[in-house]
């Protein structure tokens, strides 16, 4: 019984250390060409989708993942690629506002509060994606985000059918532990599971 047992575990184990592979090389893989560093590639867009993160580290610095996207949300405007930023973030909480963190800090870049739309229900990536297409009837987009982040954004708006490109934000290695990729490897994985669920129910 025991020895059954521990076949059983080592199967599902495999099984989904296999899936957990599979699915990260399906994410990185469809999504890879479409993230852009040089903004002088990047196509006019009527909108950009910047994801949200918090402005601040556990230990009260400054958080730079944040600080970069809000650098090139900026540069995007003062180069006229787009219209309309949707600044869509986690505010679950009345003293946590993701998105009203980010409308401060491009309103602070120069970025005019006339062209910033806030989404408050953008709790997940998956739900910034899909409420970009459902609530703000975004038909295309520039998603703004670290290259880490942007593979799997990129693969769930391919996956919804939203024509998009990623400008990427510098990732301040420095300040990104491990677990930092480490939880983007098993998040690409739900991405995959989110989106075939969304087609069993759509």
């Amino acid at each position: 019984m025991l020895r059954r047992a521990s076949g059983v575990l080592l199967l599902l184990v495999t099984v989904t250390v296999l899936f957990v592979g599979f699915t990260n090389l399906w994410v990185v893989r469809s999504s890879r060409d479409q993230i852009i560093n040089d903004p002088d590639e990047l196509p006019n867009y009527e909108s950009a989708l910047v994801l949200g993160t918090s402005n601040r580290m556990r230990g009260g610095k400054p958080n730079p993942f944040f600080n970069n996207r809000m650098e090139k949300a900026a540069q995007l405007y003062r180069m006229q690629k787009v219209d309309v930023f949707i600044l869509s973030g986690d505010n679950r909480q009345a003293s946590y506002n993701e998105p009203e963190m980010m409308r401060k800090a491009l309103i602070s870049r120069g970025v005019p509060a006339s062209v910033i739309t806030l989404d408050r229900e953008g709790l997940r990536t998956f739900d910034s994606i899909e409420r970009s297409k459902a609530v703000f009837r975004t038909s295309s987009m520039i998603i703004i985000t670290q290259p880490f982040h942007a593979y799997r954004a990129l693969f769930i708006s391919n996956q919804l059918g939203i024509p998009a490109v990623a400008f990427a934000a510098r990732e301040p290695g420095e300040y990104a532990g491990p677990q930092v990729y480490i939880r983007e490897y098993f998040a690409r994985t739900r991405a995959v599971l989110d989106v075939l669920f969304y087609r069993l129910v759509a």
